[in-house]
C-alpha cells in the first residue's frame, strides 16, 4: 500500500560521503506529486504457522500473531504493528512512540479474491486522511493470505510531504512532515552509496549480512524533482514516487 510501503521506508537516516551534508542538493521540502508517480500498491501475507503471519507492504517482511496485541516491528522506521480478528474482517494498527498513525479495517469477497482496505491515516495534528483500496488477488492462498496488486485508490484528504535534511557533519535525514518522524541512525541496518551527484541508493544489510537495494532517491537536472523507487519485484509494475521542490 502507498501508506504503508512508503512511509517505513522514509523513516531513515543515514550518512553520505558528501563534503557537507548542509550543502547537498537533496536537502529540501518535497511534496508527492501522484500524478506523476506510479502507485500501483502490493503486499503479500503469508501464514506463518498457528496465529501468526508474516505482512510485507513494501518496506519489508513483518511477522507477528494475529491477536490484537501491539508488537514491535523490525522495519527502521520501528513503532508496533498489530492485527486483530473483528467477525468478517481483520483491523491493522500501527503506532509509532504509542500514537497510531494508521488504522485500516480489511474485509474479502465472498469468492475471496478481492480485498477491499478502508485506511485511515493520521497526522502528528491529529487531522486524518482516508484511502479506499480495492485489491485483487494475483497468487494462491486462503482467506486473507496471498500476494494482493491494487486496482483502483478513492483518496481523502491526502497528502505525503517529506523534509531531507543535514544530520550531524556529513548526513542526511529522511523526515517523514506528517508524523514528524525521523529514525535513528543505525549503520547495522543500512548502507548508502553515492552513483553520481544527483542519484543514491540506499541499502539494507540481510540477515546472511549481504546487502541489498532498499531504496533509490534521483534528483532531475534541475534539483526541481525527487524521484524514489523502491526495488522491483519480478512479475509487477514497478513503482515510483515522484516529489516536487516546494
Amino acid at each position: 500500500m502507498i501508506e504503508r510501503a512508503l512511509r517505513p521506508l522514509l523513516c531513515v537516516c543515514f550518512v553520505l560521503t558528501a563534503a557537507s551534508a548542509a550543502s547537498d542538493p537533496f536537502v529540501g521540502d518535497w511534496k508527492l506529486n501522484a500524478s506523476k508517480s506510479a502507485l500501483t500498491d502490493r503486499m503479500k501475507v503469508t501464514s506463518a504457522g498457528g496465529d501468526k503471519y508474516t505482512f510485507d507492504f513494501g518496506g519489508g517482511p513483518e511477522t507477528i500473531a494475529v491477536d490484537g496485541t501491539d508488537q514491535p516491528s523490525p522495519l527502521p522506521s520501528g513503532g508496533t504493528l498489530s492485527v486483530t480478528r473483528e467477525s468478517d474482517s481483520w483491523k491493522v494498527v500501527r503506532k509509532t512512540n504509542g500514537r497510531t498513525i494508521i488504522s485500516a479495517v480489511w474485509r474479502l469477497s465472498s469468492d475471496g479474491l478481492t480485498l477491499t482496505d478502508h485506511f485511515t491515516g493520521f497526522n502528528a495534528d491529529g487531522s486524518s486522511y482516508i484511502l479506499n483500496y480495492a485489491y485483487k488477488r494475483t497468487a494462491p492462498g486462503s482467506g486473507f493470505a496471498g500476494t494482493w496488486v491494487s486496482t483502483s485508490l478513492q483518496a481523502v484528504n491526502y497528502v505525503i510531504a517529506i523534509q531531507l535534511r543535514s544530520y550531524e557533519e556529513h548526513g542526511l535525514a529522511i523526515i517523514d512532515s506528517a508524523s514528524q518522524f525521523t529514525g535513528n541512525v543505525n549503520f547495522a541496518a543500512s548502507a548508502v552509496r553515492r552513483l553520481d551527484e544527483h542519484t543514491l541508493e540506499l541499502m539494507r544489510t540481510k540477515k546472511d549480512g549481504e546487502l541489498t537495494e532498499f531504496l533509490r532517491l534521483e534528483l532531475s537536472p534541475d534539483l526541481r524533482t525527487l524521484t524514489m523507487t523502491p526495488p522491483s519485484v519480478a512479475g509487477t509494475e514497478p513503482r515510483r514516487f515522484v516529489f516536487d521542490r516546494q
